[in-house]
């Protein structure tokens, strides 16, 4: 069941006012003798909408009158969201379009949108109801300027080669003989018939083919698969990566980033032959060497083998003469200096004379050396003598005796006099010793922590004193103080 549009009810709202109007209008004329009064008819209720049916009723009639439309722009306020939608906006100069890119279709776009990038969409206006808002529902976007195809391949270009992948330091050299040829093309076409003729022509080389489909959808996935089958085989040493000519939309799967990160990884070097002379793919700027058609490349990856049959031939007659020249100039080196040396045994018997005489020189300079040293040990031993230390010590004890004698009698006059010094000086404090007066029968009288009391006024009755005579103490008490 379909619901009604505001403007079938508002029409058939209508249509109900004026049916009652043409009835209540034939009802007022008279049927009788007698009239009867004309009843007014009541306005019709208006219709109240939901804002959902409102937005709905208003989607439909849009999308109905703009199913198929094309804009043109420039893209502003570019934003991706987490399920891969674009949503941007169509701006000139005096008005803008909301605009929705969803994820289906933002994948199969062949160049990166970009902000301010001029464009032409295709698609359908509509009204996102959830906010009201007036929007295109973009299904195609294509450059105003060069094609999508062509901004492709020229953004790709720029980021990989930013990215070091076009740098001809890591390009490497070809082998100089295969020991097998990889090939990555269509089993179909004929460009692997014309590899398989020029290699086969120039030299019978193994060649391994990884087949894969070389246009169309998931082609570019196909031939960097085909690539990494050959690389894992330990025997390919060159790849030629190949296709026949064909416009830039038949040439594509050579110009994604998957084709082109598989060469870049690729072990051994990788020869690009897609298209004619004057095409140019991102395949031919990341490989090892660009070749103009695929027979080009079976030429650049095998050598001729007469050529190297040649090759080897004169390699080898010069390595034979240089070899025969080598030897003949050795002998005369030999016989020259075979002539100079002469017998071995004469030069022997010379050299054993020349020897002769250094070692008689020798000889009798050792002996003068033998000769001198013992001289020389001979006074060194008169010498050592003369120094013993046995004869030393006797000596110096003898001279110890004497200064001991010596100074025991410059001592001993002095120590006399300094005995009655001293004796002298102990007779005067013994006279003036206070242990002289105690034996005299004097005392000294102390207080309990040692002081000596002078004078009576210094203890009172009843404290404990102490007295010391010349052969002892004694502890007291005072019993009285007398002045």
């Amino acid at each position: 069941m379909t619901r009604k549009t505001g403007q079938e009810e508002g029409g058939r709202a209508e249509a109900g006012r004026a049916e009652t109007g043409r009835a209540e209008t034939q009802l007022s004329f008279p049927t009788a003798p007698r009239p009867e009064p004309v009843v007014a008819p009541q306005p019709a209720a208006p219709r109240i909408f939901s804002v959902t049916e409102i937005l709905r009723a208003a989607r439909v009639t849009l999308e109905s009158r703009f199913t198929d439309v094309r804009v043109e722009g420039e893209v502003s306020g570019l934003k991706r969201s987490g399920p891969g939608h674009l949503y941007f906006c169509l701006k000139d100069q005096e008005a803008q379009l909301d605009c929705v890119l969803f994820s289906r279709e933002a994948a199969r776009l062949r160049f990166a949108l970009e902000e301010g990038m001029a464009v032409r969409c295709r698609g359908r206006l509509t009204l996102y109801e959830a906010r009201g808002r007036f929007q295109m529902s973009v299904v195609e976007i294509e450059p105003t300027g060069a094609g999508a195809l062509a901004l492709a391949f020229e953004q790709l270009k720029q980021r990989l080669g930013a990215e070091g992948l076009f740098d001809p330091a890591r390009k490497r050299p070809l082998p100089f003989l295969p020991r097998r040829l990889g090939v990555v093309t269509s089993p179909q076409g004929s460009v692997l018939r014309d590899i398989i003729r020029v290699a086969q022509r120039r030299f019978p080389v193994p060649i391994l083919l990884s087949p894969a489909p070389v246009q169309g959808d998931g082609a570019a996935l196909a031939i960097a698969a085909a690539l990494r089958r050959l690389e894992a085989i330990a025997d390919v040493d060159v790849i030629i990566l190949a296709r026949g000519g064909g416009s830039l939309e038949d040439l594509w799967a050579f110009n994604e980033e998957p084709v082109a990160r598989a060469i870049f990884g690729c072990r051994v070097p990788v020869i690009s032959a897609v298209g004619h002379e004057t095409d140019f793919t991102i395949a031919d700027f990341v490989a090892d060497l660009r070749a103009p058609t695929p027979s080009a490349a079976a030429e650049l990856a095998v050598p001729v083998r007469e050529e190297v049959l040649a090759e080897l031939t004169l390699l080898n007659r010069r390595g034979g003469r240089a070899l025969a020249e080598s030897l003949r100039a050795a002998r005369h080196t030999l016989e020259r200096v075979r002539g100079r040396l002469g017998d071995p045994r004469r030069l022997l018997d010379e050299r054993r004379q020349r020897l002769d005489e250094p070692i008689e020189r020798a000889r009798r300079a050792l002996t003068r050396r033998f000769a001198a040293a013992r001289a020389e040990l001979r006074a060194t031993e008169r010498r050592l003598y003369h120094f013993h230390p046995q004869r030393r010590i006797l000596e110096q004890r003898g001279e110890l005796a004497a200064m001991r004698h010596r100074l025991e009698a410059s001592i001993r006059p002095t120590l006399v006099r300094r005995r009655h010094a001293v004796e002298a000086a102990s007779g005067k404090l013994g006279a003036l010793s206070p242990m002289k007066v105690l034996e005299r029968g004097f005392s000294l009288t102390q207080r309990a922590d040692g002081h000596l009391i002078k004078s009576a006024s210094e203890v009172a009755p009843g404290e404990r004193v102490q007295i010391r005579l010349h052969d002892g103490a004694f502890a007291a008490t005072v019993v009285e103080t007398k002045r």
